[in-house]
């Protein structure tokens, strides 16, 4: 436990571009309220004086204020950190925060079961061509019969590109669909993947031989624009793929080749650079399902991410490790690619 008396533990809010109103409901608000004084910075990017002045007296930092080895260390009843964009950014000096037991958390984990759902309409969608033959009938261009090349899921090898949250929350909704999922994640043993009662397989074989490749990874260092136009040339003509990580995780004009062509059909909800621009050529490029990177937003998961800042925050405060959020693994985390590291200072 603090060694701080409860009226002089500080938790430091800096959620945007979160806003506490749609994060934080009354319930949580007063829980937090119960475990010390807490500053509810919000509309902006608190400024790096109010930080620094509180810091000190911090128990906790809700947002994505940089933390630096100089910030950690005028922070000494700092005990965890949750970043509630739900990444995690490279502004943290992960390796300090692991060395004086502050655990790094990302809220990330209230979306996958959104993301989930939706990677799964987007395939069913695409596999009967819903979309196309609800805007034909819109226009008096009916599909009536029409289904020579659509296909069903049931009985197909579907195959999932990272096991995390999100692919973790996909997996029981597959599993009615077929017995052979491909699972492609290097950093998951194959051991504990077959102990999860899916096939280890090489990123080649999942495209090979599934005929719905879900694409749920988060983008290293070691993965960025790996997948690209040998992968799709591999899969069975009108084969769908999902994109529903990060779209830096493919090279992203073989995606739209590879579509445009009709080789595959593609469900895209995350793009090399967003807001979408207008002239985005994956905006009128065919065999494609698109949206606007909403898959996990939904409003009734909104405030799940204060619920499970406040669980968390409670445990840890207790003496017990968190359960809700997703802790940052110092060996995993310095090559993630959400924010490249040193893109970050102090102040911004």
């Amino acid at each position: 436990m603090s060694s701080q008396p409860a009226h002089e533990r500080v938790i430091l809010l800096d959620p945007h571009p979160r806003r506490i109103e749609r994060i934080f409901d009354t319930p949580t608000r007063l829980r937090l309220e119960r475990l010390g004084r807490v500053l509810w910075h919000d509309g902006s990017p608190a400024a790096a004086e109010h930080i620094d002045r509180h810091l000190p007296q911090a128990i906790a930092l809700i947002g994505q204020s940089p933390l630096d080895r100089a910030r950690l260390d005028r922070a000494p009843h700092l005990r965890a950190v949750f970043n509630v964009e739900s990444n995690f950014l490279g502004n943290i000096d992960y390796a300090e925060c692991e060395r004086r037991g502050i655990p790094v958390l990302s809220t990330a984990p209230v979306y996958a079961q959104p993301v989930a759902e939706m990677a799964l309409a987007m395939a069913i969608s695409l596999a009967r061509r819903m979309h196309e033959a609800d805007a034909a009938l819109r226009i008096g261009r009916e599909f009536k019969g029409d289904n020579h090349d659509s296909f069903l899921l049931h009985g197909k090898p579907l195959a999932i590109v990272g096991l995390g949250n999100t692919g973790r929350a996909l997996l029981p909704l597959l599993r009615p669909f077929s017995r052979e999922i491909l699972v492609h994640d290097p950093w998951i043993p194959q051991a504990v993947l077959r102990e999860r009662d899916v096939i280890p397989a090489s990123l080649d074989e999942c495209f090979a031989r599934a005929r719905v490749v879900f694409l749920l990874a988060a983008v290293t260092s070691e993965n960025a624009g790996q997948i690209g136009q040998k992968q799709f040339a591999s899969m069975a003509k009108g084969s769908v793929v999902i994109l529903a990580s990060r779209a830096a995780l493919v090279n992203f004009p073989d995606l739209l080749a590879a579509a445009q062509s009709g080789h595959i059909r593609a469900g895209i909800d995350v793009w090399p650079e967003e807001p979408v621009p207008r002239d985005e050529p994956g905006r009128t490029t065919p065999n494609t399902l698109i949206q606007a990177h909403r898959a996990g937003s939904v409003p009734e998961i909104q405030t799940l991410i204060g619920r499970y800042v406040a669980d968390d925050l409670e445990a840890i405060l207790a003496g017990v490790a968190p359960q809700r959020c997703q802790r940052a693994v110092l060996e995993t985390v310095s090559k993630l690619r959400s924010i490249p590291v040193g893109a970050w200072s102090l102040g911004t």
